[in-house]
């Protein structure tokens, strides 16, 4: 029985063309089925518009000259003779074969070195800490955020009376929350000296000179329900806290909440999140 023949250069190409079709197609439909439209930024459109370019003056670049002019032929009568059709065809067939560059040839690869070509144009980016606080807070414009352990160090008013320590972690978080919300911190205080340190110390931080906020969006009170009332009229889309009772209280008219604890209680509502710290809510840690 007569030994089949290797694949010529063409069929090669050809099978190549398919397999990374296949690929292409399949990274598509998971791209797009993951992320919507709104979501893709600009490197990743440019990736895939990229690659189907590549594709597109690949597939130009190698096929055969003899493809090539036989596209831009006119198309010719049928010859009535039998024998005339049938020569024809020998003499475009040994045209094809003899038109293929000598150096034109295709090395017998695998499905992962496609696969691993594919993969490059669709490495996932990963997104800015900006990005990342924006869709977390789902384009929020303002934002009320209580002091005590969300920004600062300390847990109580008491603590306070002696010192106030901006937590360095959460700096960056809050730099980004200003640049495109408007944020206003608040706290219970007992006396007017804590509410001096407090403000020494965010000031000491940088918060005051690198990002939107003023010592003006900084509010003190000496009530729990005093901190609802500010929520309540400054009507946020996000509140954060700690205490779950005003979590709940607030839950009706705040449209989302993140409650900041240390051990994860039961949830409070169902526009109530849950974090350890703000920095782990946003990914930071």
């Amino acid at each position: 029985m007569a030994e089949s023949s290797s694949p010529s250069p063409t069929e090669e190409i050809v099978r190549l063309i398919k397999r990374l079709s296949a690929y292409v197609a399949f990274k598509m439909s998971s791209l797009f089925s993951t992320t919507s439209i709104r979501n893709l930024d600009s490197r990743s459109i440019g990736a895939i518009a990229g690659l189907a370019i590549a594709v597109i003056f690949t597939w130009r670049a190698i096929r055969t000259p003899g493809e090539q002019r036989q596209r831009r032929q006119p198309k010719r009568r049928m010859q009535s003779a039998e024998t005339s059709s049938a020569a024809a065809a020998a003499a475009a067939a040994q045209s094809n074969l003899g038109s293929v560059p000598p150096e034109v040839s295709l090395p017998h690869e695998d499905d992962n070195a496609v696969q691993d070509v594919v993969d490059q144009f669709f490495q996932p980016v990963k997104p800015t800490l900006g990005q990342i606080v924006r869709q977390k807070l789902s384009e929020g414009r303002k934002v009320t955020c209580r002091l005590l352990g969300v920004i600062l160090e300390e847990t109580s008013p008491e603590e306070l009376q002696k010192q106030a320590t901006v937590r360095s972690s959460v700096l960056e978080v809050l730099l980004e929350i200003t640049k495109f919300s408007d944020l206003y911190l608040m706290e219970r205080v007992l006396d007017d000296e804590s509410e001096a340190k407090v403000l020494e110390a965010l000031e000491s931080a940088g918060v005051f000179t690198s990002g939107g906020l003023v010592e003006e969006k900084v509010l003190f009170c000496s009530t729990e329900i005093g901190r609802t009332s500010f929520v309540r009229q400054l009507e946020p889309d996000w509140h954060i806290d700690t205490n779950p009772e005003i979590s709940t209280q607030l839950a009706r008219f705040i449209k989302y909440q993140l409650h900041v604890a240390a051990v994860k209680p039961e949830r409070i509502a169902p526009n109530v999140f849950t974090s350890q710290s703000i920095e782990q809510f946003f990914g930071c840690v």
